[in-house]
């Protein structure tokens, strides 16, 4: 059996609390959170998919944990306010981990869905990062892109995050699965705050297997559907992004979700 555990630090990297167990750990932490804290997943096998629920105002999570410690530091200030205000708040918190079953694992599913993913994150995915962010503001990171929110007629704090682009004509987002796995089908939801925001008329998918697609999409606020040729990925690019002749100079993307299975 797999042992799992959860360990609140503080910012000298003393323990505050912690839970651990085979299979699952629960627990319930009793304080409110200082700047410089962070939450510990540890287990001792990598390469797992764990179900995760990090804040009791966060959803449960399927990931792949491909090393043996992730760290979510927990945020404060300017990076706070790409999360919803309940996240994180209060004097009472409940965490949870465990090891996913074999039918969620195994399911057909959005495989580019992680909201605890984060810039210094490298081990639990997917995870995604991008060549551009703009003016390096948490509520236009890359990783408001794979959250699992959609909510795209604003911009700015959340609900309303997204992933800016600060206007660059080579702008790059990529989801990384952290394996391989077998994809078939891309969905792409663009900011949609008209007239504020332009939109892309064409973009190319290019995977981690040397292949590309190009696809067109149209002025919506709906969810775009690009139904792919089967293949095994380990990653996939969003890239060649052209906008339209709309008068505004600010597409950006809501929301990357990647349709597939695992390999095995």
């Amino acid at each position: 059996m797999s042992q799992l555990s959860i360990e609140i630090h503080n910012e000298d990297g003393s323990v505050l609390a912690s839970a651990a167990d085979d299979v699952q750990a629960n627990l319930v932490y009793g304080q409110a959170y200082a700047p410089g804290d962070a939450i510990v997943v540890k287990s001792d096998e990598d390469k797992v998919h764990l179900m995760i629920q990090l804040d009791d105002a966060m959803n449960p999570g399927l990931v792949y944990f491909s090393g043996q410690e992730y760290r979510l530091p927990i945020p404060f200030g300017e990076k706070r306010i790409s999360y919803s205000p309940k996240t994180f708040s209060g004097e009472k918190h409940v965490l949870r981990v465990r090891l996913a079953t074999e039918e969620e694992r195994s399911a057909y599913r959005n495989l580019a869905i992680n909201e605890y993913d984060h810039h210094e994150n490298q081990v639990l995915y997917p995870h995604a990062h991008a060549n551009v962010e703009t003016r390096g503001e948490a509520v236009f990171a890359a990783r408001n892109a794979i959250n699992g929110n959609v909510v795209n007629d604003s911009h700015g704090e959340w609900p309303y995050e997204s992933w800016g682009i600060n206007q660059r004509e080579d702008a790059e987002i990529t989801v990384s699965f952290g394996r391989t796995v077998v994809i078939d089908k891309v969905v792409l939801t663009l900011r949609a705050d008209f007239p504020h925001d332009n939109y892309w008329e064409n973009v190319t998918l290019a995977f981690s297997d040397g292949s590309q697609e190009k696809a067109d999409l149209i002025k919506t606020h709906r969810p775009q559907a690009l139904s792919i040729a089967p293949r095994k990925v380990e990653s996939v690019t969003l890239k060649n992004l052209i906008k339209s002749n709309d008068p505004s100079p600010f597409p950006a993307l809501s929301q990357i979700e990647v349709f597939g299975r695992e390999l095995s």
